[in-house]
């Protein structure tokens, strides 16, 4: 077959040996049993599951590794006689030797886990020439702030004649909405209880209306 590459599948699939070679060479460097599948998988696929069903059949009837059939699983395992004999003594000094380096793994990955917490916390914050923009910033807002506030002690007045006409302006533009808005309340609720079987306080409890009476304000004179 030849696909739209023009490359015969055939031609690209692996040849026997180098998958029973990768099979070979993966369970004597992990050196654990495996199923076929978990070694297909453990390599990534790269020679299909049934190449390497075939592989690990080969290989165990070669004697190269061995075969342990669990139920209708089969795993396979290295041929333990390649390696070398490890006596009690060895396997304790070992056994130390990792609890050693994990306890060294563990101190290394708290400093990491501290080291990045120092970083983030550095990332946020200001930089030394953003730290004196910032300085001269808020020296020059403090010098604003005396000013005026050595001016009110003298009994100064702060409020220029242009600020005070925007403040005024403002308040009759509010004055005005607010009066505008409660006009249009009260038309829109007076049509309501035009069909409403209920008194105006239990339509006003009904929808959560709450007046301006209710909380004893009122619109201000303009």
């Amino acid at each position: 077959m030849v696909d739209r590459s023009g490359v015969s599948k055939r031609g690209r699939q692996k040849k026997p040996f180098q998958s029973s070679a990768a099979v070979l060479d993966y369970l004597n460097k992990q050196n654990r049993p495996y199923s076929a599948i978990d070694i297909c998988n453990n390599l990534h696929k790269e020679f299909g599951k049934t190449a390497i069903v075939k592989a690990c059949e080969s290989l165990a009837e070669s004697g190269q590794i061995k075969e342990k059939a669990y139920g209708k699983q089969k795993v396979y395992v290295a041929d333990q006689s390649q390696f070398p004999e490890v006596d009690d003594a060895e396997v304790k000094t070992m056994d130390s030797k990792i609890v050693e380096l994990t306890g060294k793994l563990q101190s290394t990955l708290e400093e990491v886990r501290q080291l990045e917490s120092d970083l983030k916390m550095f990332s946020s914050c200001l930089s030394t020439e953003e730290a004196k923009i910032q300085l001269q910033e808020t020296t020059a807002q403090c010098a604003h702030y005396k000013k005026k506030l050595a001016h009110l002690k003298d009994g100064g007045n702060v409020v220029s004649p242009e600020e005070k006409d925007k403040v005024y302006k403002n308040r009759e533009t509010y004055v005005k909405a607010w009066k505008k808005r409660k006009r249009m309340t009260n038309d829109i609720l007076n049509a309501i209880l035009e069909g409403y079987p209920k008194p105006k306080k239990q339509l006003y409890e009904d929808i959560g209306i709450e007046t301006d009476e209710d909380c004893s304000v009122k619109p201000p004179d303009i």
